[in-house]
C-alpha cells in the first residue's frame, strides 16, 4: 500500500504513555505525536518517554505542533512571537523524529477582525520564519485547514494554498474532517495531489466531532478513492481512543484501495 495509515489523538495528551503500544497492535503503520501535555517534546522527561515508546516499537512518526493558546496572526507582538517560537522550538525536538510537523494557522481576533489585510500578512510573516527554521531542520512544516468558525484563517482550499505558496520549508496538511464541517469535502479533493500530509475523521458536517471513520456524514468510499488515486505517503486517523482506531481503520482498509 502507498498510502500508510498512522493515528493520533489530541484527547490523550495527559494520559500515560502506554496507550500508544496499542497503535501498533491494532494494525497501524505510525503515531503522529501531539506535541502538547505530556508530549511536549521541549520537556526533557517528556521525550526521553517517547523516545524510549519508539525505540520499543516499529511505529513510524510525524508530528502536530501544539496549538493551545497560540495565535500565528494575531497582532499582539509578544503572543506572536512566542507562538513562532514554540512551533520553531517544536520543529527543532521533531526532526530527531520526522521529517513532517503539521501546524495550525492563527485566527482573527476581535481587534484583527479590523485589519483583515495585517493579519494576513502577519500569518504569512510567520509562516517564513518557521519555513526557515523547518528548512535548517530538514522538516517540511505543513499548514493545516480549519474548521467552521470563520475567525480560523485557512478554511478554504485556495486560502490554505495562497497563505503557503512559494513559502521555502512550509507544506500543506488536507484535513478532511475539518472540510466535512464547511461543506468542502470535494473542493479539497480536487486539489488532493498537491496536499504533503493528510488527516481524517468523521462528523455531522457541523462541528470538529472526531468520530471514527464511518461514524458521520463523510463518503470514505468516494475520498478514499480519491485520495489513493492522487497521493502517495501518511494519512493519519485522528480520534478519541484505541478501540475508535481500531474501528476506524477497518474502513480505512475497505475504502482506501
Amino acid at each position: 500500500m502507498s498510502i500508510r495509515p498512522f493515528f493520533s489523538s489530541s484527547a490523550k495528551v495527559w494520559d500515560d504513555i502506554a496507550w500508544v503500544y496499542g497503535i501498533e497492535e491494532a494494525g497501524y503503520a505510525g503515531w503522529e505525536i501531539v506535541g502538547d501535555g505530556n508530549y511536549r517534546l521541549d520537556n526533557p522527561a517528556c521525550f526521553k518517554k517517547i523516545q524510549e515508546v519508539i525505540a520499543s516499537t516499529k511505529l513510524g512518526i510525524t508530528v502536530h505542533a501544539p496549538y493551545g493558546d497560540l495565535n500565528l496572526a494575531t497582532l499582539n507582538d509578544p503572543i506572536w512571537r512566542e507562538s513562532i517560537r514554540q512551533i520553531c522550538t517544536c520543529i527543532e525536538h521533531a526532526s530527531a523524529l520526522t521529517d513532517r510537523v503539521t501546524l495550525h494557522p492563527g485566527y482573527l481576533s476581535p481587534v484583527g477582525k479590523l485589519m483583515p489585510q495585517k493579519v494576513w500578512g502577519l500569518q504569512k510573516e510567520a509562516l517564513r520564519q518557521i519555513g526557515k527554521c523547518a528548512l535548517e531542520h530538514s522538516v517540511l512544516a505543513c499548514l493545516e485547514n480549519m474548521i467552521s468558525i470563520k475567525e480560523f484563517l485557512c478554511r478554504q482550499p485556495e486560502e490554505l494554498i495562497g497563505m503557503t505558496e512559494g513559502i521555502e520549508g512550509i507544506g500543506m496538511t488536507f484535513d478532511f474532517g475539518h472540510a466535512n464541517t464547511i461543506g468542502k469535502v470535494d473542493d479539497f479533493l480536487s486539489f488532493v495531489s498537491r496536499a504533503h500530509h493528510i488527516h481524517i475523521h468523521d462528523n455531522h458536517g457541523m462541528s470538529d466531532e472526531h468520530l471514527p471513520l464511518g461514524a458521520g456524514t463523510v463518503n470514505w468510499d468516494i475520498v478514499g478513492k480519491a485520495i489513493s488515486s492522487d497521493y502517495e505517503g501518511i494519512v493519519v486517523i485522528e480520534g478519541r481512543s484505541v478501540e475508535e482506531a481500531k474501528t476506524s481503520l477497518q474502513v480505512f482498509r475497505r475504502c482506501f484501495p
